[in-house]
């Protein structure tokens, strides 16, 4: 039978002082691992979306009518609340499995050796960001599900995937410096892309706070705009983020650029024909709940799909090999 080690008085005031550099000092994670939580922290941040807009298209909004707690004098929620209730307090502890996943990706890039900091600073970036998101959500409900801060809390849950993109991107990478792949007028239009992207989801939450789906069943206030309006500006603006893929498309084709851009463009295509085609098939049959909700679900992947075209114009020199990482280096600097 082996013998536990010895937990020294210091150990034990090192832990509680340090968690992070504790757990540094004796654990290196294998890069595949770190890939793995870092990518575990931007499924998890899609997810949250998702099962938000659940919340919304199923009227379950307000099905904990107040925060933190569901409901006056009770934390969860209460057989009264009925099924609104356990949808909206189910989402509600989602936030928790999503901030284990984050925590695991600070971790993990906290433990790798040689410590990556800025790999690290991007999981704490997502730490806040849940927290302010979190925050934000309990406004949402305190309001009375006001279409304004149902959008803002959408576009910061995109600011999270941003985030969790570039760290997952970064996992994959070395430190150096980035080196260009492409040219300067390919780089531009790329950000052209990236700003109309911006502007589709934008407006795309002014669809939403305009539109039929309130996120509950009494009476909620909505954006005073007409919405088939704002949904044509916005079926103008998914052609426009269309047409720009297709002419990074053709011109990386033209100029015999490397693999990955084009290989990403292509992706981010056939990502957009099929959230257009989604698109249009809700318009017409005004909005059914599943047709918006898988929308939203498109929504992020072109996000992502438009955030992968960005980052693969580059490169990083000294990329982590996919084998065990070394021993354990003691006295590492603090976190």
């Amino acid at each position: 039978m082996k013998s536990v080690p010895n937990v020294t008085r210091a150990d034990a005031v090192a832990a509680i002082r340090n968690p992070l550099a504790f757990i540094a000092e004796r654990w290196t994670p294998d890069p595949r691992t770190v890939r793995r939580a870092a990518l575990a922290a931007l499924v998890m941040s899609v997810v949250i979306v998702v099962t938000g807009g659940a919340v919304r298209l199923t009227g379950s909004g307000l099905g904990c009518p107040t925060w933190p707690q569901c409901t006056d004098g009770s934390l969860t929620t209460t057989r009264a609340m009925g099924v609104h209730g356990v949808i909206e307090f189910g989402n509600r502890m989602l936030t928790y499995v999503l901030c284990a996943a984050v925590g695991w990706a600070i971790v993990a890039a906290r433990s790798q050796k040689p410590w990556r900091r800025g790999l690290t600073r991007l999981g704490w970036a997502q730490f806040w960001v849940v927290m302010g998101n979190a925050v934000l959500g309990g406004i949402v409900v305190l309001v009375g599900l006001n279409p304004y801060t149902v959008a803002a809390h959408f576009l910061l849950s995109t600011a999270l995937i941003t985030v969790a993109t570039v760290m997952w991107q970064r996992t994959r990478e070395g430190d150096a410096a980035p080196r260009p792949l492409v040219g300067k007028a390919v780089r531009q239009l790329v950000w052209f892309l990236v700003v109309a992207a911006v502007l589709l989801i934008a407006v795309g939450t002014v669809v939403t706070g305009a539109g039929p789906h309130a996120g509950d069943s009494s009476e909620v206030d909505r954006i005073h705009i007409d919405w088939e309006t704002v949904a044509k500006v916005h079926a103008v603006l998914a052609w426009i983020v269309v047409t720009l893929t297709f002419a990074l498309w053709f011109i990386l084709k033209a100029v015999d650029s490397p693999a990955s851009p084009l290989r990403r463009t292509r992706e981010l295509f056939m990502v957009l024909l099929l959230q257009g085609v989604l698109g249009y098939v809700q318009y017409f049959t005004h909005l059914p709940e599943v047709l918006v909700g898988l929308h939203m679900f498109g929504s992020c992947l072109v996000w992502i799909g438009v955030l992968r075209v960005l980052l693969s114009l580059r490169e990083r020199a000294g990329a982590a090999p996919d084998l065990p990482g070394p021993p354990a280096e003691p006295a590492l600097a603090a976190a």
